[in-house]
């Protein structure tokens, strides 16, 4: 069976991101070949089964159809529960895969001692670094980058447009927390990995990610991100981090 022995499962979730799943799963299938064994694409929004290629997937292929929208962290711990490899892959569909280097890359960094999540860096389609490693989003935080300009002091979480977890420190976390819908669940669930004593690491490997950047503008997305966040300040685990880190 396709996948077998391979340490990587890859949880990909589409809002109608037709081309770009087709074009991710393609560099997964050749540029992540013998280590990723399984990729689990939800479809958040209705749409059509992928045509299988020629020849078959190179992977375990599992396609999921929701009924209904749910939010990013549900349909990340869905797909989890497929996962039976030692480690867990949360990709944007938006994310490129280029390179063969990036995914073994991430890998052997998840694979050191005392690592329990790693990611690699973020570009932007014009080539310029994307902030995917930021700081605690405190207001005091959020100030000082959106509006006086100035960069991260520290390194706190990073982005869930690309990251790679153990199993079993997803499934001792218990995966994202779902009472946040679309923002902060990457913020929660690094600090909680932290708190827990796993370490945080950027790889060395770089990737493309053509984000969209929606909670930037005024609107629902916008409106998702104050709510998250305003969840994020109320939880212990924000409080016990802030704490921790003094």
């Amino acid at each position: 069976m396709p996948g077998q022995e391979r340490p990587i499962s890859v949880s990909v979730v589409s809002h109608g991101h037709g081309e770009h799943v087709k074009r991710l799963l393609a560099q997964l299938g050749v540029q992540a070949a013998g280590v990723v064994g399984h990729v689990v694409l939800t479809h958040n929004l209705p749409a059509a089964p992928l045509p299988t290629p020629e020849g078959g997937w190179p992977f375990r292929f599992t396609e999921v159809f929701n009924e209904r929208p749910v939010g990013f962290g549900a349909n990340h711990n869905r797909a989890f529960g497929h996962c039976q490899s030692a480690f867990f892959c949360v990709l944007n569909p938006d994310i490129e895969i280029t390179e063969a280097a990036t995914m073994r890359a991430v890998l052997e960094c998840a694979r050191q001692p005392g690592t329990g999540c790693a990611y690699p860096e973020l570009y932007n389609p014009d080539g310029s670094r994307q902030q995917n490693e930021r700081e605690v989003m405190t207001p005091w935080a959020l100030l000082r980058r959106h509006v006086l300009r100035r960069t991260a002091r520290r390194v706190d979480w990073a982005s869930g447009a690309f990251l790679l977890v153990r199993a079993d420190v997803w499934r001792a976390l218990g995966g994202f927390d779902e009472g946040y819908f679309m923002y902060c669940e990457d913020t929660d669930f690094c600090l909680r990995l932290q708190l827990a004593g796993w370490r945080l690491a950027r790889a060395d490997a770089r990737t493309m990610h053509a984000a969209a950047w929606g909670s930037r503008r005024p609107g629902r997305h916008m409106a998702w991100h104050v709510r998250s966040l305003l969840r994020l300040w109320t939880t212990p685990a924000f409080r016990r981090y802030l704490k921790a880190r003094q």
